[in-house]
């Protein structure tokens, strides 16, 4: 019964340690998808409708 639980153990922290692997920080765009969507014009901001709970706060 020993060894099931060492199995478990040993694959969590196989995977903790995999997870681990990387570079930290936001995730990067591939350069085809970054150059398209520096292409794209800035959408204008939603406009302002009023909400039926709007008078309550």
């Amino acid at each position: 019964m020993g060894s099931g639980i060492t199995r478990i153990l040993l694959l969590v922290s196989f995977a903790a340690a995999l997870a681990a692997c990387g570079r930290a920080g936001d995730p990067e765009l591939p350069p085809a998808a970054a150059a398209a969507q520096k292409e794209k014009p800035a959408d204008a901001p939603p406009e302002d409708r009023p909400f039926i709970l709007d008078p309550l706060i």
